[in-house]
Order: C-alpha cells, then structure tokens, then sequence
C-alpha cells in the first residue's frame, strides 16, 4: 500500500472491513438460502455439502483474499468503483486519496474485465 497520512489509513481500513461486511453478507445470505432449501427438504443433506464446500473454496477464498492483503487501498478503490460502496458515503479526501487505484479498475471494468485487488 502506498504511504498515505494516518487519517487516511484509518479511513481506507475501516472502509475496507466495511466492504468486505458488504459482500460477505451477500455470499452468506446465498448460503442461509440454500440452508432454507435443505431445511424445507428441498435438497439432500449432501447437496447442502457441497453447497458449503463450493462457498468455502470459492466466495468465501476469495473475499478473504481480496480484504485481508496489505493494499487496502487497492480494495477500497475497488469497492468504491463496482458500487459495494457508495462514493456519497466515503469522505471525499479518501476518495481524493485513491483516485488512482479506482481509475485503474474504472479501466478495467471498461474494458469487462474483472479487476479484483490483491
């Protein structure tokens, strides 16, 4: 992460922890539905397995990875550019801060690509 003063760093971690909430309560409230499925007799016992195994190999991995590297600026940025967050809710000397990783990924999202930190 490049060297920002100690304002900014705590604000990029605690936007980081608050993206990375964001998105986990979205991959866990995917997880509590195929809960639901299994409860309602929906799917087996061994289907909900393999449901949790693909959530810990993949979203959950992958989440993890994003929000827990040392370029949180990089995973604000990203955040802030594919709407986990709302730059209206973010001060604007932090996004003034990083407002070169987020045109990095407002390129890559241009271009379809999947720009993801870390």
């Amino acid at each position: 992460m490049k060297k920002y003063p100690k304002k900014i760093k705590r604000l990029i971690h605690g936007y980081a922890a608050k993206a990375y909430e964001r998105e986990l309560h979205r991959e866990l409230a995917k997880l509590d539905r195929s809960f639901a499925e299994w409860r309602d007799g929906a799917i087996s016992s061994d289907e909900l397995s393999y449901r949790i195994h693909q959530y810990e190999t993949g979203p959950s991995r992958k989440l993890y990875s994003r929000y827990n590297s040392r370029d949180e600026d990089m995973s604000v940025a990203y955040a802030i550019v594919m709407g986990i967050l709302d730059p209206e809710e973010v001060p604007s000397e932090l996004v003034d801060a990083i407002e070169g990783p987020m045109n990095f990924f407002r390129r890559m999202k241009e271009r379809d690509e999947q720009g993801e930190p870390g």
